[in-house]
Order: C-alpha cells, then structure tokens, then sequence
C-alpha cells in the first residue's frame, strides 16, 4: 500500500494548497514539470487537431416518458462534449440522459455546457451557463487538459471547489468523472508517459478529496479504457489517437451513470465489496484514482463525518445494472 500512501499524501498537500490558495507547483517537482511542458508541446504537435472543434448538437428532451423533465447539465473538456461524434446518439451526454430517463422513467431535459479544450479555469463561464437551466444534476468531465497545459494542481483542484460549490448552492448533485490516466495516451513518449500518469493520478485524487469536500461525488475514470486502449487502440481512441471512439465514449458515461441515478436517489446504495466500503478521504481519493468506475462519495460513521485521519468516505465500485431489480 505504499503507492496508496504516496498518492494520499501528495493529494492532501494538493488539496490544502487549493483550499488556502496556495500556488503549489506540483507533487511531481520543478524538473518534472518542466519536462511535461517541453514534451507536451511536442505531443500536441503529433496529436494534431482532431475533426471539428465542436461535438454535435446535443441539447434536448430524451426519454419518451410521461412527467416533468429530470434537468440535466454536462460540463466540461472535449470528453464531455463527445469531440470526433457527428451523431449525437454516441456522445456521453446524451448516453447518460438516455440512460438516466430509462432508469427514472421520466424524461430527461439535456443542457451541454462543455467545451473542447476547457481546463478547469474555465468551468466558471460553464457554470453560468449551466444555473440558467436549474439543473437537478451536474455532470463534469475534467482534469486532462490541466495536465496537458501543465497547470498546477492546486490552481486546477481550487477551480473545480468553486464549479461544485456554485452547483451545490442551488441543490443539484455534483458528479465528477476525475482525470483520466494520459499515461494511456499513444502519442505520448516516454518519459512524458510517466510524468503524464503520475500527475493525472496526483490530480484525480486531489479531485476527489476536494469534490467530495464540497458536497459532490467522484468516479475515477483513471486507466478505465487502458486494457482495451492497449488490446485495441483503434477501436478504442478516436482518429486523433487522443480522444475516445464511441465505444470509449460509451464506457465513460457508463461508468458515471450508476452514481448519477444514485445520487438522485433512484439507485439503492451498494453493499460493499471486498476492499471497498469506509476509508478516510485521503486513503480513498488515493486508491480511486488507481481503480477505474470507482465512486468517492461522503459518508458517516458512528453520526460522525469525521475520525482520526481525516473525514470518512464511502468507496464503491458501482456495476452497471447493479441494484435495479432492487429499485
């Protein structure tokens, strides 16, 4: 468990630099950083731009179901947006509406905010844009740009308490898809590879600590397509080698929808697994950020929301169709 501590460690320092507004270079040191800057430029340019800078119109009522309209808002980076789709069917956003009116039996009132390219400095103009429509729920896809931009963690972590502050104000649930692993990421050499892992892992977890402060809930998205990304990278990443196929886009927004039915209360809450179940907040921001689908949520023990080490969080590793019949 000494990766977990590590990772546990470097998320709490994170975590603290953004709550106090501290600049925090990064857990990884200057020398990495500045190689992920040089390298990144590099990998931009063998990257390319992918197809369009925009996913195909998606805003609208899904779910042929009677009833007043369950509102939902997908923030975020090109992930949330379905950058590369022209049919907006294959878009996670849209996935997730279908899904969510099939699970609540009413329709689904979509709104995508995200933008291709967003960091998290830029969810404040999202957020806006978001609180017109009142959303019931907040979906945000964010984290990877930050890394390929270089931003430091606590800069990026203390944007995303505001985005989940401002949503929770208004009484919608919050959840987070953390940074994904760019480790994964063809076009990334080595050490770029190493550097990009670690601190996408470094940032998730501080994600996850800060979300869940903030009242919302987390799913790691980590290396969650990396076993069929390696198997089978075409059918996997987009034309980009960057950004995800379909079939990537769908397991994203499968992964999430579980915690999105649940945090609107029409998913019973799992018994735990082996491994799963209570951790301190830092322990189980650390271990989600290495286990795909894994979902963050607040929790108490013994009335308390807090212990020895730091608050308590629920830890699960949510299967999609689990606890339906149940419902």
């Amino acid at each position: 468990m000494v990766w977990a501590a590590g990772t546990a460690r470097a998320a709490r320092r994170i975590a603290t630099a953004a709550a106090l507004g501290g600049g925090g270079l990064t857990a990884l040191g200057a020398t990495a950083y500045g190689l992920l800057i040089a390298e990144s430029l590099l990998a931009r340019k063998t990257i390319g731009r992918p197809h369009g800078m925009d996913g195909p119109p998606a805003d609208g009522v899904y779910g042929d179901y009677p009833g007043p309209p369950i509102k939902l808002a997908m923030l975020g980076d090109s992930t949330s947006i379905g950058l590369g789709m022209t049919d907006p069917v294959k878009t996670p956003a849209v996935m997730l509406a279908n899904g969510l009116a099939s699970v609540a039996e009413r329709p689904v009132l979509l709104c995508v905010v995200g933008k291709s390219g967003a960091a998290s400095a830029e969810l404040d103009e999202q957020v806006d844009a978001a609180l017109a429509m009142e959303p019931d729920v907040a979906v945000l896809f964010v984290g990877a740009n930050d890394v390929i931009t270089a931003t430091s963690p606590a800069t990026s972590v203390r944007h995303l308490i505001k985005a989940v502050r401002r949503l929770r104000d208004v009484g919608a649930e919050v959840i987070v898809g953390t940074c994904p692993d760019l480790g994964t990421v063809r076009p990334l050499a080595q050490p770029l590879r190493w550097v990009a892992r670690r601190w996408s892992r470094q940032i998730a977890a501080a994600q996850t600590v800060a979300v869940v402060d903030a009242g919302g809930r987390t799913v790691a998205f980590a290396n969650l397509l990396g076993p069929e990304f390696h198997t089978n990278p075409g059918e996997m990443f987009g034309p980009d080698r960057f950004h995800p196929s379909d079939r990537g886009y769908a397991q994203a927004a499968y992964a999430v929808l579980p915690s999105v039915c649940a945090a609107l209360g029409l998913w019973p809450e799992p018994r735990p697994a082996r491994g799963e179940g209570l951790q301190p907040i830092y322990l189980a921001a650390a271990t989600a950020a290495e286990e795909p689908g894994t979902e963050v949520s607040a929790t108490r023990v013994a009335g308390r929301t807090s212990g020895t080490h730091g608050k308590w969080a629920a830890l699960f590793r949510r299967r999609l169709g689990e606890g339906l019949n149940d419902a």
